[in-house]
């Protein structure tokens, strides 16, 4: 005998997606100042014959184009969020694009290395003055992008649960976003360093150095997203805090149960669908066991399978 039970409240429009519109508005902000800076960046270069200002002008392109993809995936996950195709939501929309906006970050780290080893070999005259003017200013647009989206990357979280899981909640197309505006700040920022140290003391070779370091810091924060994002596309969360709350309740039940299997997988920021085949005694009702489980309200969508004990059904 095998029986199960589902949420009898669930339904396609369940919130799964409840959408970020603060996120998404400063988004699309950050993503018109660093086009704004692009611009002036790769036009300054030509102006001032620097190439430094060109190089910098088209990495940030980079980053206005990552930050386009973020604010194009909330978008996308908004219109087709009550599209019935989408049986879980279309929350994975925006970590789709976190991920892609990951590997943008390691090419982005890629042409920094290349760049930076170019010109430790090939030492090029620099146009101090007017570089660091522009590196000023263009820091000054990326810690603007950063607050505006730091805002919405510490108040953008699930639904704010008792069970202590809000830190794995985060946004990741905004955590991705934040990352590029965070890369293009701290390129900046030892740009800035290395300039004063060649107008200063004649350090040339600090500017090739610093993008070397860049580069390194780039990279880890890529790592470290696409390990993220790639954890939830392709449902690896059987180490999330919430397996263990199941496992917990199943093991308390007054009603003697075994869990034979289990999947969870993560369809929102900060909710969870489970499967739980249960070997327990004949004529248990799963609707008891789904019951215990709601407890836990990250866990939104709830189906129990029962296996009868006596008859052997699991080894």
């Amino acid at each position: 005998m095998q029986a199960s039970a589902q949420n009898p409240d669930w339904t396609h429009s369940h919130h799964f997606h409840q959408g970020n519109p603060l996120a998404e508005r400063h988004t699309r902000w950050a993503m018109a100042l660093t086009a704004a800076m692009m611009v002036v960046e790769i036009a300054s270069g030509w102006i001032f014959n620097s190439m430094a200002l060109l190089a910098d002008g088209w990495h940030m392109s980079s980053h206005a184009l990552a930050l386009g993809l973020s604010a194009m995936a909330y978008a996308a996950a908004r219109h087709y969020a009550h599209d019935r195709r989408f049986s879980f939501g279309t929350w994975k929309i925006e970590v789709l694009a976190g991920y892609t906006s990951a590997l943008a970050l390691v090419l982005v780290a890629g042409v920094m290395l290349v760049q930076s080893l170019q010109r430790l070999l090939a030492p090029q005259p620099i146009h101090y003055d007017e570089a660091i003017a522009i590196g000023v200013l263009g820091l000054l647009v990326n810690l603007a992008c950063a607050w505006l989206l730091r805002d919405g990357h510490h108040h953008g979280h699930g639904h704010g649960h008792s069970h202590g899981h809000a830190g794995h909640h985060h946004d990741l197309n905004l955590h991705s976003a934040y990352l590029h505006v965070l890369a293009d700040a701290a390129t900046s920022v030892l740009a800035i360093v290395a300039l004063f140290g060649g107008k200063l003391w004649g350090f040339d070779w600090l500017d090739p150095v610093m993008g070397l370091a860049g580069a390194g810091l780039v990279a880890v924060w890529a790592q470290g997203l696409l390990r993220d994002a790639g954890k939830v596309l392709l449902d690896a969360e059987m180490e999330a805090p919430v397996v263990e709350e199941i496992r917990e309740v199943i093991a308390a039940s007054p009603v003697p149960a075994r869990i034979s299997d289990l999947h969870v997988w993560r369809v929102g920021r900060g909710d969870y669908a489970c499967i739980v085949s249960l070997v327990t005694a004949p004529g248990a009702d799963p609707e008891y066991f789904k019951q215990q489980l709601r407890v836990h309200e990250e866990l939104v969508h709830i189906t129990v399978e029962i296996q009868s004990a006596g008859a052997g059904a699991a080894g």
